[in-house]
């Protein structure tokens, strides 16, 4: 059974940073892709980022630049390095695996969903 965990959300200022992390089990992580997911109260999930098997990353418009995903498939974890975040930046924050290949923003792709962390940015 996968099993996806995430830490390092919080309460930051404006223009502060996060890095948020996702620890797996029960797989072999080469095996998946994996990707950042957000939903703000109200709001859709929608995807922050992803990095594939080849570690090639990709990012929703509005976190270029100012986002980084990466992976340790020694630790088994792949972070989000969050800096100048924004108000607009508040959700709960998911990781998610996939094994299907396809638009990287379709939650539906995804076989595996942590639990969330929450991040918190005020202006």
């Amino acid at each position: 059974q996968v099993q996806l965990e995430e830490s390092g959300g919080g309460s930051v200022q404006g223009g502060g940073s996060l890095r948020l992390s996702c620890v797996a089990s029960g797989y072999t992580s080469r095996k998946y892709c994996m990707g950042w997911f957000r939903q703000a109260p109200g709001k859709e999930r929608e995807g922050v980022a992803t990095i594939i098997r080849d570690g090639s990353a990709y990012y929703v418009d509005s976190v270029k630049g100012r986002f980084t995903i990466s992976q340790d498939n020694a630790k088994s974890t792949v972070y989000l390095q969050m800096n100048s975040l924004k108000p607009e930046d508040t959700a709960m924050y998911y990781c998610a695996a996939r094994t299907g290949v396809g638009n990287w923003l379709n939650t539906l792709l995804y076989n595996y969903w942590g639990q969330g962390t929450q991040v918190t940015v005020s202006s």
